[in-house]
């Protein structure tokens, strides 16, 4: 098995677990390969350094030096908890976000699309929204 650190066009950084410089290279070929941050196809491998199994210290876990990986991750990680736990109410957001603060639908959380200004719009009447970026990969699972 094969780790490669990769990164797209955009410079986010991932990993990916390869059978071979073959398979990688096929992948790739195949545009098969896509950011999990953006979802760019333009993939490349970037410069690794071979991580060394020396005993005791497998025993304390892997040593990550790209602190930026690390909370590209975390904050994938985040999202997707908050996505799963959120019901999607798509184009609707805006209509159900006022339906809860009036007490006219039960409270719970929510996710969908809306506009800057209605969003501004909700916030001026006291409803608390957040804008989240539209990531592919909170929609899917890196496997």
């Amino acid at each position: 098995m094969k780790v490669f650190n990769l990164a797209c066009e955009h410079g986010h950084g991932f990993e990916g677990w390869f059978a071979s410089e073959e398979d990688f290279l096929g992948q790739r070929s195949g545009g098969l390969l896509h950011c999990p941050v953006c979802d760019s196809g333009s993939v490349s491998k970037q410069l690794s350094a071979p991580r060394l199994n020396l005993g005791k210290s497998d025993a304390e876990g892997p040593v990550t030096s790209d602190l930026e990986t690390r909370h590209q991750a975390e904050f994938l990680k985040a999202m997707r908890a908050i996505v799963q736990s959120a019901e999607d109410v798509g184009e609707r957001f805006t209509e159900e976000a006022r339906r809860m603060h009036h007490g006219e639908s039960p409270e719970r959380p929510i996710r969908g699309q809306t506009s800057l200004e209605l969003a501004r719009e909700l916030r001026q009447e006291g409803i608390g929204v957040i804008p989240l970026p539209d990531l592919p990969a909170l929609k899917n699972t890196l496997q």
